[in-house]
């Protein structure tokens, strides 16, 4: 009898444990708001946004569904994260190396972007959302677009080495922000760090290349290139770069020679595109002498 009893005990036991597991089991499912990431460089920095993307489905989107005058998650789900793996500014606020929820409280005519430094909340935080631990908040003012979007979509645009915008886009309404950051501080740093511990040629040359571009230390890139020549020898494109430094610091006679150098060398190797903008430069050099 004890025998019986006692496995009729076991047996309620397993069922009790599987009717439990059923009952708060979950179907794996796809969501209506599926997650998205993007991540955008700028210049040695990146910026990550994580976040759900709603859809309109025919539903009037800011000022019905998303009304005016209260916080909104940016998305669907989860609060929209923003990573930024430097120190950056957006419309001149400092906004240190970090994680961050984004927010917004959208008017018709005006929003304004939380960068929230709490990001346990769920979704917009409801009450326990505390104005307080805001980083800082920005105005913006929302735009008409021409064209519907279906999801919500957060893009980067306008890139440059030092900013680019973060745009908000969803229904038939855009909004858009600068990130701003200090390249040329940071590739100053990394040139030294490079020159310092075990420089090639390469090394040289990319530092003479980076500052060409940006019109930056002419002087101090025309030695660089001069080190990369001696140490890595004669190339298209060392010459090349070399040229556009003289050029721009008004020696044009050194600047047409190095350009012919460089036309030489690309002949040989067959780069026609070098080949061609060298002969456009050295003939419009020609000129200004």
């Amino acid at each position: 009898m004890k025998q019986v009893i006692l496995k009729s005990g076991i047996l309620l036991k397993f069922m009790f444990l599987v009717f439990s597991t059923s009952f708060y089991s979950q179907i794996k499912h796809p969501k209506a708001s599926p997650f998205s990431e993007v991540h955008q460089q700028l210049g040695l920095s990146k910026i990550s946004v994580q976040y759900s993307r709603p859809a309109t489905k025919g539903r009037t989107i800011f000022g019905g569904l998303v009304p005016y005058g209260r916080i909104w998650r940016v998305g669907a789900n989860e609060s929209t994260k923003i990573i930024v793996d430097a120190d950056m500014e957006v419309l001149g606020n400092p906004l240190p190396k970090g994680i961050y929820a984004l927010y917004a409280f959208p008017e018709e005519d005006s929003w304004q972007i939380a960068f929230h430094t709490n990001t346990s909340h769920w979704g917009d935080g409801r009450k326990d959302y505390d104005p307080k631990e805001d980083l800082f908040r920005i105005n913006v003012i929302p735009k008409q677009i021409s064209y519907h979007q279906e999801n919500l979509l957060i893009a980067f645009d306008s890139i440059t080495h030092n900013s680019v915008n973060m745009e908000l886009i969803w229904a038939s309404t855009k909004v858009m922000f600068p990130f701003t950051v200090d390249t040329h501080a940071q590739m100053e740093q990394e040139i030294a760090k490079q020159i310092l511990e075990n420089p090639t040629a390469q090394t040289y040359y990319e530092a003479a290349r980076y500052l060409q571009e940006q019109g930056k230390s002419y002087k101090q890139a025309l030695e660089y290139l001069r080190t990369a020549i001696e140490k890595g020898g004669d190339t298209y494109y060392f010459h090349r770069v070399k040229s556009l430094v003289e050029a721009a610091l008004g020696q044009y006679e050194n600047a047409i020679n190095s350009a012919q150098k460089s036309l030489a060398l690309a002949q040989e190797q067959e780069k026609d595109e070098f080949v061609r903008m060298n002969q456009n430069n050295i003939k419009r050099w020609k000129k200004l002498l």
